[in-house]
């Protein structure tokens, strides 16, 4: 995503920009769209009803039939730059995703494509792709690329995580009730200190300091995020601190972590916990507000890793209870998946409507890039595979009743 965006002259990217363009203009002239597809690809392709070639929104339309074997050499990556590149095109990338995912059509890959999942899940396993050397990646990576595009695509107080739509009709109304969902869940009181675990733009401290009169630490590895949370909480008892969460020191009230968790790597789960442990008071509450899968993977999805959240993987049920078993005790489950799809398309729908206003800063690639993520992810929670938790935990010696509410 980076060397997108690094393009250091106007005449430098425009010439860029419109030599990719031109490219993929000339590719696509050449390529007859009445291609037959391969049989095994109908097949494939059948218990999710999705035609190649077909003419229903949810149906990819084929540019380029070397996209075939892009997709048995390389399987989701290939699938995912190969849209980039304008092979293939779909009305309805959600639906389509919505279908694939539902009807478990990645589980039907070749042999090589196994070897190589195989592969990358042992690669992980070895490595901490998390350590504090290279904690600041993905802020550098993904949340550095600009506040112009965040700025459109995200509600007035920059959340950038699923929210709470009970009662919502809105975006802007479903993050606040979000943010005091959590407030309310940690039963916050004046004069109580909050630390904030990858607080993001600002949103949850802003919140939370103006409207229950607390004390808010919040610690993010975004150099742009930080400005932008400094300047929105200014005049509130709120610190910003440019820091990973390892480092951090001290004794809180409360803790929320909001949208981080699913960057932290599972051979640091273990430390987060004992961590936030040690941070917590005998009588405190901490709420972790997390991406979900039902099963576990060993591996990041191989676009998102790519070009998206580099080094992050989603966090299973299991793996959760494991290693917060003994450091905290669970006090609360709430599950509201569903509402993460209609998040995403709020910020799909939102990100489309901005692309001209950005002028040349983004180009096709990118935006492809931008919009394969945001509707692959809906079609992740909209086919109930992927699941949004917000769990609230206590202390062990913690003898206060807590009682949930949503």
């Amino acid at each position: 995503m980076a060397s997108y965006t690094e393009i250091k002259t106007d005449s430098q990217r425009s010439l860029a920009h419109s030599n990719r363009d031109a490219w993929q203009q000339r590719s696509r002239r050449k390529i007859s769209p009445n291609t037959n597809p391969p049989d095994f690809f109908v097949k494939l392709l059948e218990p999710a009803d999705i035609r190649l070639n077909g003419d229903r929104p949810w149906d990819i339309r084929v540019h380029n039939p070397k996209l075939y074997k892009r997709v048995l050499r390389h399987g989701s990556i290939g699938f995912g730059e190969a849209y980039m590149e304008g092979w293939w095109d779909c009305d309805r990338l959600d639906e389509m995703f919505t279908r694939l995912l539902g009807a478990g059509i990645s589980q039907n890959v070749s042999g090589v494509m196994r070897l190589k999942m195989a592969l990358g899940a042992l690669n992980y396993r070895l490595f901490n792709f998390q350590s504090i050397k290279r904690a600041f990646h993905v802020g550098e990576h993904h949340y550095d690329i600009g506040n112009d595009l965040y700025r459109r695509m995200l509600d007035p107080l920059m959340n950038y995580s699923c929210g709470y739509w009970a009662e919502a009709d809105s975006l802007d109304d479903a993050q606040i009730a979000k943010l005091d969902l959590a407030c309310r869940k940690l039963k916050l009181e004046p004069g109580m200190k909050l630390l904030d675990i990858g607080c993001g733009w600002g949103a949850m401290a802003l919140h939370a300091a103006r409207h229950y009169g607390v004390e808010v630490t919040g610690v993010t590895v975004s150099r742009e995020q930080k400005k932008w949370a400094d300047e929105l909480t200014k005049d509130l008892p709120v610190d910003i601190e440019l820091m990973d969460y390892r480092s951090l020191t001290g004794q809180y009230d409360r803790i929320v972590s909001i949208g981080m968790f699913e960057h932290v790597g599972v051979k640091n789960y273990r430390t987060y916990f004992r961590k936030a442990a040690d941070l917590l008071t005998d009588d405190g509450l901490f709420l972790l507000h997390t991406i979900g899968d039902e099963r576990r993977s060993h591996a990041p999805e191989p676009f998102i890793h790519k070009y998206i959240f580099p080094n992050g993987k989603i966090p299973s049920r299991r793996e959760i209870n494991d290693t917060s078993f003994g450091l905290l005790r669970l006090e609360d489950w709430h599950n509201f998946g569903p509402d993460y799809d209609r998040t995403l398309m709020a910020w799909a729908n939102n990100a489309q409507a901005a692309w001209p206003e950005l002028g040349d800063r983004y180009d096709t690639r990118f935006r492809r890039m931008w919009m394969y993520y945001l509707h692959s992810c809906a079609g992740f929670f909209r086919s109930r595979k992927g699941q949004l938790w917000q769990l609230v935990f206590s202390k062990p010696d913690n003898r206060n009743e807590y009682r949930s509410l949503r």
